[in-house]
């Protein structure tokens, strides 16, 4: 319990009871003059520490205090604060019964205030006796402080078997903040359904997707940028320029999405060196540093542009790069106590260089195998048929890497290897409605120059072997070629 100033009340009746006797402490009166010390102490007013109303002591109750920090050598201030009660914070008008009903309704009902269970506690004590009398809404609301029963926000409206055991384990785990030790180390990226629709070019309003990469050290934003869809392709091209612009990460943090986790994101990722993490399931307060900077999404940028009419998905985009760049980046954040893109430079930092744009579009592609048809050499990717080249034609099972969004960059990779081997193209039947025909390209540069051997087949020179050392009689009767006719 504290006052207006600030300090607690049992501090303050301290610091009043030593200025009462502290004086005799310092200056101790000669012998036999101390009992008149205490009368002339009682006899003066002093303010109360709560009220600053006059108040005056008891010369035994002055007396108590004096003897008290006399004998305490070292805190002799402490030991006049006032003792605490031994019933404090019992609440014995919770009766049994009340403390198992509130406890109960409690499991049943995490997300209700104190005052509703205050309320459907004195609704239930109308048909339950042995709940009666209830006690006030403040010792209802003291108990459950008492026992961490506070209000919990439902993470879901879903009551899936996954939402009921992440909010288990929110309410069994402690919840602590962390920052990654070096820039690069840790990269946060979500996407954010916008508060405003745009116009598109087809006269269609459209709610659109805000896509945005977070370093958790600076909190730079790496990148952001405004979508039509949440898809694997627009996670693939934002996180390639966000990479383009600050350098490859070590790890990176995203919810476990469809578009997040798809194979062409997480093969990626992992071709590119980069860890990627997910958050638990119905647990997006572990990326709550990007889930944090939605609200300044709204609050400041958003805000700015509400008087415009008919925003488009490009001039949202021109706004949100000079806001990104010249406001937030360069803002002063309270939590660091430096700008994110003066804390970004200064480092330490673990950032590896980035890859050029065709090498970042052929790491976000995934891999399938796919059978080649031996008949005409191709496979079928995505309902398309794509022709092998003739040196792979010996090959029975392919793999091959692709995005399913781009098709026109298709490549054959080595299974042992993972390396690209070559680029395949769709299946041309027009063209191979000409008749011409390639040369078949040998399968391996080292030609067969050994010439074929004349004669009968080892295996069954050797087999007839076995049969005439058997002693066998003959397996069958000769008969003469003139016996025909």
């Amino acid at each position: 319990m504290t006052e207006k100033g600030g300090s607690r009340i049992h501090e303050r009746w301290a610091h009043l009871r030593f200025s009462v006797i502290g004086q005799l402490l310092a200056a101790p009166p000669a012998k036999g003059e101390l009992h008149g010390a205490f009368e002339r102490l009682a006899a003066r007013e002093w303010q109360h520490p709560t009220t600053g109303a006059p108040v005056r002591f008891g010369v035994s109750t002055i007396e108590r205090w004096y003897y008290r920090a006399l004998n305490e050598r070292r805190d002799p201030v402490g030991v006049l604060r006032r003792k605490r009660r031994q019933d404090a914070g019992e609440q014995a008008s919770m009766t049994g019964p009340l403390r198992q009903a509130l406890l109960a309704q409690y499991a049943a009902h995490k997300s209700w205030s104190a005052k509703l269970h205050h309320d459907n506690l004195v609704a239930l004590a109308a048909t339950r006796s042995e709940l009666r009398p209830v006690p006030s809404y403040a010792t209802v609301r003291r108990f459950l402080l008492a026992h961490g029963l506070t209000k919990r926000r439902s993470m879901t409206t879903r009551q899936t078997t996954g939402a009921l055991l992440a909010e288990a384990r929110l309410c069994e785990r402690e919840v602590r903040s962390y920052e990654a030790e070096y820039v690069n180390g840790l990269w946060h990226w979500d996407c954010h359904h916008g508060s405003r629709k745009v116009l598109t070019s087809r006269g269609e309003w459209q709610t659109p997707i805000l896509f945005g990469a977070l370093d958790d050290r600076s909190r730079l934003v790496c990148h952001l940028q405004w979508y039509l869809a949440e898809n694997a392709e627009n996670i693939a091209h934002g996180l390639s320029q966000a990479m383009q612009k600050r350098g490859l990460p070590r790890a990176a943090m995203s919810d476990n999405g469809a578009a997040m986790t798809a194979a062409e994101i997480t093969e990626g990722l992992a071709r590119l060196g980069i860890l990627h993490q997910t958050t638990l399931p119905y647990s997006p307060y572990q990326n709550a540093k990007q889930e944090s900077f939605w609200g300044q999404i709204e609050g400041r940028l958003m805000a700015m542009l509400e008087a415009v009419e008919d925003l488009t998905l490009a001039s949202l985009n021109e706004a949100t790069q000079a806001w990104v760049e010249y406001d937030y980046n360069r803002q002063h954040h309270s939590e660091i106590g430096d700008t994110p893109i003066a804390r970004f430079i200064a480092g330490p930092e673990v950032t590896r260089p980035c890859p050029d744009a065709a090498a970042l579009k052929l790491a976000f592609t995934r891999i399938e195998q796919r059978t080649q048809r031996k008949s005409d050499g191709t496979i079928i990717v995505e309902g398309r048929r794509f022709e092998i080249p003739s040196c792979y034609r010996h090959l029975c099972v392919l793999e091959v890497r692709f995005a399913t969004w781009d098709l026109s960059r298709l490549h054959l990779a080595d299974q042992q290897a993972g390396t690209v081997l070559c680029q395949l193209f769709p299946q041309d039947k027009a063209g191979n409605a000409s008749g011409l025909r390639r040369i078949l390209q040998p399968v391996t540069n080292k030609p067969i120059a050994v010439p074929p051997t004349p004669g009968m087949a080892p295996l069954l020179a050797q087999l007839i072997h076995r049969q005439t050392a058997s002693g066998l009689p003959p397996a069958y009767l000769p008969k003469d070629e003139g016996d025909d006719a």
